[in-house]
């Protein structure tokens, strides 16, 4: 093997170690938009089952309202 060979070789190795090195950061600030994005879901899942029990919580009240008043819906 020729010195111009080696150095070939040399400067291919280093021009993919700069891109492992490139791709190593990337990966990273993906991990990083991937755990952001799964706080996010888990805050909007909390939100929507918070929201759900209230509207639970509002329907039982109306039904024992309605039945306290002793309304119900005319038969059609």
């Amino acid at each position: 093997m020729t010195d111009a060979d080696f150095n070939l070789m040399l400067e291919i190795l280093k021009r993919l170690q700069a891109d492992m090195a490139e791709a190593k950061r990337d990966i990273a600030a993906i991990r990083v938009e991937m755990a952001a994005m799964g706080q996010q879901l888990a805050g909007l899942t909390a939100a929507v089952y918070s929201g759900k029990t209230e509207m639970d919580d509002l329907r039982r009240r109306v039904e024992r309202i309605e039945r306290r008043l002793d309304l119900t819906d005319a038969p059609h």
